[in-house]
């Protein structure tokens, strides 16, 4: 009998092969991100700085307004055609990118990218294939596919440039994502069959979603962390420069997420074996405080603000890998793609806002009262975890092969 414990071989297969398909698809995102802007300023129209934002923000926006439509496709459709959908719809947008000319189309072209908003369906379909015990194992394994794919991006993407150009990295991206509906069709197992018995129920609605509590302090958890994330990241590299020469921030970043890693692992194990979800999961939200108070303390000190990241990002590690966890047990059977999809969509709204948030209160109240406002958040966050209720296990069914 498979212990609880320890995944399966399909569960194994299922998350190595899906964590490889967020993998190839961040990549495409990633690896523009260093050489972007530069390219941008080349093309007709991109003299405008805000022209250039919209450009790189595009993606991220069209996200937040289909994540929800392909979480409900894929209840309604099947997980595998949503996400070859979206697959072929973000190759396209890689097409229109690599081949404009102007900055308006680069737009557009990362525009349809962001239409196929997949990470709903592929977070649903990580559901149906693990069981509970090793649900938040698999969302580690994906969590830490993309912290790698980050990394390798941001080391990969200036020497692909020089050697192919943006637009030619464009295509790649687009190659990348073919690639990616080649891992769902032949190494990623089809999910298990619905019992016939819940074929005649109707899928649940956005509003049967949106008013379970529980749903709601995990949906404004993915808002907050990712809000959080976005805020730090419009002062950290500007705090980091006066420490560190430009040229050397990837070998700081490598070594803070090894360090984030090792950190994380051994909560998130003992936290899964003993029972104790919970404690885990507000540990890590206070966490986030304590760290963004160390980095308000610390800016200028580069070894305080190297450890209030690694403490940073050890809490976001384990929380990104819970959040979608808790998500997908909460959630109703005829609902966990809508449910998910709500949750992505406010993760990117999240990312937005942050953002936003962060420019502004650096411009008026200078960089360090940008922690302050992530410690803030955070505390917010903790009293509306408190609340919380860690669902009971359930047995799940075997996939197919």
């Amino acid at each position: 009998m498979q212990s609880p414990d320890r995944m399966s071989p399909l569960e194994l297969r299922a998350s190595l092969g899906l964590a490889s398909v967020f993998g190839l698809r961040m990549l495409g995102l990633f690896i523009i991100l260093p050489v972007f802007v530069l390219y941008a300023r080349e093309l007709p129209g991109g003299n405008n700085q805000v022209l250039i934002g919209i450009a790189l923000g595009a993606y991220g926006l069209a996200q937040a307004c289909f994540q929800l439509l392909f979480g409900r496709l894929s209840d309604r459709w099947g997980r595998k055609r949503a996400i070859y959908l979206g697959l072929l719809i973000f190759a396209l947008g890689s097409l229109v990118a690599a081949m404009a000319g102007n900055i308006y189309l680069v737009a557009v072209g990362r525009a349809i990218q962001g239409a196929g908003a997949i990470s709903a369906a592929l977070i649903a379909l990580t559901a149906d294939l693990t069981r509970d015990d090793n649900r938040t194992k698999s969302m580690a394994i994906i969590g830490m596919t993309i912290g790698a794919t980050f990394i390798v991006s941001m080391v990969a993407g200036p020497v692909l440039s020089g050697i192919f150009g943006v637009p030619g990295i464009f295509a790649l991206t687009g190659v990348l994502a073919l690639a990616a509906m080649l891992v769902v069709r032949f190494i990623v197992p089809d999910p298990p069959a619905i019992p016939s018995g819940s074929r005649v129920q109707t899928p649940g609605t956005v509003m049967d979603v949106l008013r379970d509590r529980q749903l709601a302090r995990l949906n404004f958890g993915i808002f907050a962390l990712h809000g959080v994330l976005m805020a730090m990241f419009v002062v950290v590299p500007v705090e980091l420069v006066e420490q560190l020469a430009q040229s050397e921030h990837w070998k700081m970043y490598l070594g803070v997420m090894l360090a984030s890693i090792a950190i994380m692992l051994p909560v998130m194990l003992v936290s899964e074996r003993r029972g104790r979800q919970k404690a885990a999961f507000v540990g890590s939200i206070a966490v986030i405080g304590v760290s963004a108070l160390l980095l308000e303390a610390g800016s200028g000190v580069f070894q305080l603000m190297a450890g209030g990241l690694v403490l940073f990002f050890a809490a976001f590690n384990l929380l990104e890998a819970m959040l979608p966890s808790l998500v997908s047990r909460v959630a109703p059977a005829n609902a966990k793609g809508t449910a998910i999809g709500v949750y992505s969509t406010l993760q990117f709204l999240g990312t937005f806002a942050g953002a936003a948030a962060g420019g502004w209160m650096a411009q008026h109240y200078g960089n360090v009262a940008v922690f302050g406002l992530c410690a803030f958040v955070a505390g917010v966050w903790l009293v509306v975890a408190s609340g919380m209720q860690v669902p009971r296990r359930t047995a799940q069914p075997a996939a197919s092969t």
